[in-house]
Formats: C-alpha cells, sequence, structure tokens
C-alpha cells in the first residue's frame, strides 16, 4: 500500500502499538503485558476478531528497526509471524505488511489456513487503506493514529 506521507510520519503513526484499534478492523483491543509499549520485547494481548470468531492473540514484538520495520510473533491459539515494512518512495512510503500464520489441527491446521487467507489477505489490505486514509486526511492531522 501507498501512503502519500514521507516514512517518519508513518513510522510515528505505525509505532504507537496503542492506536492500532484506531485502523485495524479485526483488533478490538489491545492490553500490554509488559513493562513497555514499543520496542523489542513489547509483549500484548490483541483482542482477535474475524467475522464470528474471536480470540486473544498474544504478540510479542521480536524485530523493531526504527524507521522501517517491526516484526511480531503471533503466540496464541493461531501462531506465526508478522511484519510491516516501510520503504521510502518518491511518492511518500510504501507500507507492506505480511504475515505467515499457522492454525492447530484441532482447528483444521493447514485446511483453514489456506481457506482463510483469502479472506485475512482482505481484511489486511483494508486496514492498511483505513490507516493511509486517516494519516492522509489534513483534516485528522493532529488525531492520526
Amino acid at each position: 500500500m501507498e501512503v502519500r506521507r514521507p516514512i517518519p510520519d508513518v513510522w510515528e503513526a505505525v509505532s504507537q502499538l496503542d492506536r492500532h484499534t484506531e485502523w485495524m478492523a479485526d483488533a478490538e483491543s489491545i492490553v500490554f503485558v509488559s513493562g513497555q509499549t514499543s520496542g523489542i520485547g513489547t509483549t500484548m494481548d490483541v483482542l482477535t476478531r474475524v467475522g464470528p470468531f474471536k480470540t486473544v492473540d498474544r504478540m510479542v514484538v521480536e524485530e523493531w528497526i526504527a524507521p522501517t520495520t517491526i516484526g511480531v510473533s503471533h503466540r496464541g491459539i493461531v501462531s506465526g509471524t508478522g511484519a510491516f515494512h516501510l520503504v521510502e518512495i518518491p511518492t511518500g512510503t510504501r507500507f507492506t505488511w505480511s504475515e505467515s500464520l499457522h492454525f492447530p489441527w484441532y482447528l483444521g491446521g493447514p485446511l483453514t489456513a489456506m481457506a482463510a487467507k483469502p479472506v485475512l489477505r482482505r481484511i489486511w489490505r483494508s486496514n492498511l487503506a483505513r490507516f493511509s486514509g486517516i494519516l492522509e486526511d489534513p483534516n485528522n492531522a493532529s488525531t492520526a493514529p
């Protein structure tokens, strides 16, 4: 996703982990369970809802490279890794979101992962579009995530 803002502005917004619920439709709440709210080692419980399915996703920040990368491990029922990557481009910032998720056998394992992939991709693209819209809206300059 292209965000028509310079990388420092995008980093400032995306690095505020406590505000991700403002632009992530699937994240209902974030509770920090570590003594920190940013950087490597930050641990949070994210109440996640996808359609009728709800779970608490324990996330641990494993990579924090300002102003380009935030990488997490998912340690809930659904496990895996995820990352945000920011790259400066002539028109602003390219924001890439990648995830590698694993579902337990009792939730259908790889079959559920395959079925969930297009649904989750659609949700994440929508989240990125919402993030970009908020950040690019001049009326939200002081309240952007």
